[in-house]
């Protein structure tokens, strides 16, 4: 798309183990894609140049924003749009908001990640609601795209439609699969079933030039029967949390039955070279972040526990969403 360097904010004070884990992703991205990208960090100054030090790393390869505060997990998103506009997240998303960097991603808290994208920011033309999506793996090795998990709760017919709109020009590009399916996540197949919400989307869907399959249930989402699904952000956040529980049940299950006899740890052992393949297909680092889709700009979320490789896929998947023009493909969709 541009003939330089694109410039990503990204916040090093954000996660879980911040600023460690978000230090070795921009060392990792520094090294690989340094033709293409420049990182500048924010947050502590302090922090940041000490944690580069202990890393051996000249505090002269990355630029810095300082930001002297932090909103942190338990911190309300609204009260930090007043009261923290020196965190990380506040002032990198200001930095992005006045043209000095192409996005901002950031692990931190995804309340605050919403409401200050959406304040700041504003929102793509033609849009009424800025949606979030997560991608789930499936048994067909290709993601499914869920949308929304989280950022609208109860969303009107006219709001999922759009997140079907916007979620279709975001898997084509970045998954690279034309007209992607779409699903209405519902408690049956048929058109008659749900809520007054989800049949008048159905509806909308079904009118619409999208490629809608119609209805599916909770069993069809790891069976990929359509590559996206759209829910509102009650169901979609339930439905997530609910999956991410679930790599650790299945890891302490093999645990578990392991620990019973020799033999077992003897069977666990030989097959843990394919337990590992198995599971590494399922961990969501692999999918990085997501962004928020419909704002006026490019803000990746991620989650709080991520780890560097996370960490760097969602560094990349900034990139990804500056050099396809997506917000302008969502526009144009929307408006025409």
């Amino acid at each position: 798309m541009k003939n330089r360097k694109l410039k990503i904010a990204f916040d090093v004070m954000g996660g879980d183990f911040a600023p460690h884990n978000e230090l070795k992703a921009a060392l990792s991205v520094s090294g690989k894609f340094s033709d293409e990208i420049e990182l500048i960090l924010v947050g502590k100054k302090d922090l940041i140049t000490k944690s580069l030090n202990d890393l051996k790393v000249s505090t002269e390869k990355f630029s810095i924003l300082e930001a002297n505060d932090v909103i942190t997990m338990n911190d309300d998103p609204t009260d930090a749009i007043k009261n923290k506009k020196d965190s990380s997240i506040f002032k990198g998303l200001e930095y992005h908001k006045n043209g000095n960097a192409d996005a901002f991603v950031s692990a931190g808290n995804t309340g605050a990640m919403l409401a200050v994208s959406t304040v700041l920011l504003g929102r793509v033309k033609g849009v009424a609601r800025p949606t979030i999506g997560s991608f789930f793996p499936s048994s067909q090795n290709t993601p499914v795209l869920i949308l929304d998990v989280g950022a609208n709760i109860e969303p009107k017919p006219r709001y999922l439609y759009e997140f079907a709109v916007m979620g279709s020009i975001y898997y084509k590009e970045i998954i690279g699969k034309n007209n992607p399916t779409i699903g209405l996540l519902n408690i049956g197949e048929e058109e008659i079933k749900g809520t007054e919400v989800i049949k008048e989307t159905y509806s909308l869907l079904k009118q619409s030039s999208l490629n809608f399959i119609g209805n599916i249930e909770g069993r069809d989402i790891f069976e990929a029967k359509s590559d996206i699904v759209i829910c509102d952000g009650f169901v979609g956040n339930v439905v997530l949390k609910f999956a991410e529980s679930f790599l650790g049940l299945l890891k302490s299950t093999v645990k578990g039955y392991a620990d019973k006899s020799l033999t077992n740890k003897l069977k666990v052992g030989m097959m843990l070279p394919v337990l590992k393949d198995v599971l590494k297909n399922l961990d969501y680092q692999n999918y990085g972040g997501v962004p928020l889709l419909g704002v006026n700009g490019v803000s990746i979320i991620g989650h709080g526990k991520s780890s560097p490789l996370a960490l760097e896929n969602m560094i990349l998947t900034a990139r990804d969403m500056i050099n396809s023009e997506i917000n302008l493909k969502i526009e144009n969709a929307l408006i025409n």
